[in-house]
């Protein structure tokens, strides 16, 4: 069992959060939070027109996200001491950051201090890192159609964004986990491979992780 109460894992879109998140929850008996995305109403039109829909997709996310947080961390179960969830908090920052425009971003992160003082941030982040071209095959393979317009572009401005935060966080442990391709969903040791490192205690700040599944590492 990690050594942690609260773990998120993160990635750009199509990296394998939720999948990972669900067999972590089977392997552990942990408590889990999902994201609902697909319950944004203005994603799909966001897609398709970004400049217009950015401000209601990210503050619709937002509200959805705090909702369900608060909730989980307002009536905690005492026979689970360990939550696992597909997405912290702050992301809501980082892509209102990508994708609003100045003046929009002033007002979403006003809101956003207001809503980010009320639950707990994780205790260690888990980010998961895939190439781009990794993320498309992904993305088409599970063939959720408001998500055919997303372009190789966006996914790099993600990406770099996520990695800029993690740069500037000093209080948490952050692990950025280099996957490639690697399928946890159908080979066991890629996934046994992340429950090794989840099991392990890290110092606050940044730190970097290449996948070594645990049938190659013995060797």
């Amino acid at each position: 069992m990690p050594p942690y109460q609260f773990i998120a894992i993160e990635g750009n879109i199509g990296a394998g959060k939720t999948t990972l998140c669900r067999l972590l929850a089977e392997r552990y008996g942990c408590a889990l939070v999902l994201e609902q995305f697909t319950d944004n109403p203005f994603l799909p039109f966001f897609y398709e027109q970004p400049e217009r829909y950015a401000f209601p997709v990210e503050l619709f996310f937002m509200t959805e996200r705090h909702k369900q947080l608060l909730e989980h961390f307002a009536g905690p179960d005492l026979f689970q001491s360990l939550t696992v969830a597909d997405y912290f908090f702050l992301k809501t920052l980082l892509f209102a950051k990508n994708n609003l425009n100045e003046e929009e971003f002033r007002l979403f992160q006003r809101l956003f201090s207001v809503l980010n003082a009320t639950f707990p941030k994780p205790d260690l982040l888990l980010y998961l890192h895939r190439p781009v071209p990794v993320l498309q095959n992904q993305i088409r393979t599970r063939g959720r159609d408001m998500e055919r317009l997303i372009s190789d572009d966006y996914l790099e401005e993600l990406q770099q964004a996520y990695l800029d935060f993690f740069k500037q966080e000093t209080e948490i442990p952050i692990v950025v986990l280099d996957l490639q391709d690697a399928d946890f969903l159908r080979h066991e040791s890629v996934l046994q491979s992340i429950a090794t490192l989840l099991e392990q205690s890290y110092r606050p700040g940044l730190q970097y992780v290449t996948l070594v599944p645990a049938d190659e590492s013995a060797g």
